[in-house]
């Protein structure tokens, strides 16, 4: 599904001084209200197949002058390497997006993704299960360089009694904080082949948490850097899209927007009836229909407004509430976002003066704060 689904993208963790600090002394501990369940796998295990994979990924990266200048480049990947380039000069002439060392590099992996992660949400519930990490916080998810590292914690956490999703990661970010140009994030073989609007849009997420990161809110922070690479990417297309490009992405956006629509109407119903007074049995049986008209609603906008397209089949047939659960942390406050740059003059370096000062609110004034530039009840769903 390449880039679809926006969530299938994330950090892993926030660089190798905050993971050394984990094998040293940090905490791998979750909130007591959502804590994730134990596990037989060792912290200490986890930490090091992170740094390993890591230092793999950076040692297969090249410059991506190297792979311009070598004639055995493949005419096709050098047309995309010469575009991910202005994407990254564009990022920042137009939108103040860092001016560092990320993403001047390219690293073929010769796998699907990058990471794998792993969400998971209690039968009646759509809260994520949570894990916390030095620098980063605590997030919803966890993540492995390894698919069979996520299946086997995935199938841990479904002999656990949790609804379990596990997802390829096409990228993440260090969040710029590793020094010098070869620990800087790669561009990769898991997304260097996307669209223009795809790649320009991915680049322009990560590099957007390199600009604000409000530790432990994950749903702020994603919801900021895709409302930076929506933003971003429409600026790109009105510059150097061609009509079809243009109509291209309008018609991506507009399935994104149908099923973000859907997914949202679908988590609120959801919600209402976990927090209702049901028991459990007359729950089950009430998610379970729901589940199926979610499922049945799938099927007639792919048939009624998509034209036939199945991009989205593999995540309906699989949905549960932990692939719920983690929609909701990249797009509920997209909105929110795009209104705080209008707010502030369409001028990006006040946006980002401006999100950096919320960041550092604590959580409960940052909702507010929020809120108040869109409030709930006039939350739509937003095209991810």
């Amino acid at each position: 599904m390449k880039a679809l689904l926006r969530p299938w993208r994330a950090w892993l963790l926030a660089g190798l001084t905050g993971l050394l600090a984990g094998l040293t002394g940090g905490c791998a501990s979750a909130p007591a209200d959502n804590r994730a369940p134990p596990d037989d796998e060792s912290v200490v295990g986890y930490y090091w197949q992170s740094i390993s994979g890591h230092l793999a990924m950076l040692n297969a990266s090249r410059p991506v002058a190297e792979w311009l200048a070598d004639a055995r480049t493949p005419d096709e990947l050098r047309s995309r390497l010469e575009l991910s380039q202005r994407l990254r000069d564009f990022g920042v002439a137009e939108l103040g997006l860092p001016d560092n060392d990320s993403y001047r590099r390219y690293a073929d992996i010769h796998r699907s993704a990058v990471v794998w992660n792993v969400v998971a949400a209690p039968e009646l519930s759509l809260t994520l299960q949570t894990w916390c990490f030095p620098v980063l916080g605590c997030v919803g998810y966890r993540g492995y360089f390894a698919q069979a590292g996520a299946d086997a914690l995935g199938a841990r956490l479904k002999a656990q009694g949790l609804e379990v999703s596990v997802y390829g990661v096409p990228a993440y970010s260090t969040l710029g904080k590793l020094p010098g140009s070869w620990f800087a994030d790669p561009l990769l073989s898991t997304f260097i082949n996307y669209s223009d609007a795809e790649l320009a849009r991915l680049v322009f997420h990560e590099l957007a948490h390199q600009v604000v990161y409000a530790e432990g809110d994950t749903m702020f922070n994603e919801s900021f850097a895709t409302a930076v690479e929506r933003i971003g990417a429409e600026r790109w297309l009105a510059r150097h899209g061609s009509a079809a490009d243009r109509a291209a992405y309008e018609a991506v956006q507009r399935r994104r927007a149908d099923f973000q629509a859907l997914t949202q109407d679908y988590r609120r119903r959801l919600e209402a009836l976990y927090a209702s007074t049901l028991d459990a049995p007359a729950k089950r049986q009430r998610k379970a229909e729901l589940m199926a008209a979610l499922r049945a609603d799938h099927h007639r906008l792919k048939s009624e407004r998509w034209g036939g397209f199945a991009g989205y089949d593999h995540w309906f047939a699989r949905a549960n509430n932990a692939a719920l659960g983690v929609l909701a942390a990249y797009n509920a406050r997209v909105a929110a976002f795009e209104a705080l740059y209008v707010r502030e003059g369409s001028d990006f370096k006040r946006f980002y003066a401006e999100v950096a000062r919320l960041a550092k609110l604590p959580a409960a004034e940052r909702t507010a704060a929020l809120d108040a530039i869109e409030p709930p009840k006039n939350r739509t769903a937003t095209p991810g």
